[in-house]
């Protein structure tokens, strides 16, 4: 058996989930695709759009947490908590210790995130810290 100490690994430490109804917008089920949704959704930042609901975090939105499933009836799982991995704008700044909000990436699709920029308007809605920055496209962060 290999040892677990000769990997570094943050995924769901502390892990908390919440259900939320999907805007049907930028998140939309999908029953041949896993986990309910494209994956350009599935595993990507979310944010609240309206009571209850949650959408795919557009730039310097509150990341609520990592879209996990999304059902037929149109109600998503949202891991809200704890490590988890999600992935970075473009050409984001993802410095270590940092605060995030959301982002797009390079075609501004949503659902990703940046560090926040500690003088900006958005620091109130930043929540989070980034653990681990090595791939962009998984970066650790801790909610």
């Amino acid at each position: 058996m290999a040892d677990p100490r000769l990997g570094v690994a943050f995924d769901e430490i502390k892990a908390e989930f919440a259900t939320f109804k999907i805007d049907n917008s930028t998140i939309v089920y999908s029953a041949t695709s896993n986990g309910g949704a494209a994956a350009t959704m599935i595993g990507h930042a979310v944010t609240m759009s309206a009571a209850d609901t949650v959408a795919l975090a557009a730039d310097a939105t509150a990341v609520i947490g990592k879209l996990i499933k999304v059902e037929a009836d149109n109600i998503a799982t949202v891991q809200i908590t704890g490590g988890m991995k999600l992935p970075g704008g473009n050409g984001a700044s993802l410095t270590l210790g940092k605060k995030i909000v959301g982002a797009v990436d390079g075609a501004a699709a949503p659902g990703h995130i940046r560090e926040c920029a500690a003088q900006a308007a958005e620091y109130v809605v930043a929540r989070g810290m980034i653990l681990d920055a090595g791939t962009t496209t998984a970066v650790e962060v801790y909610l």
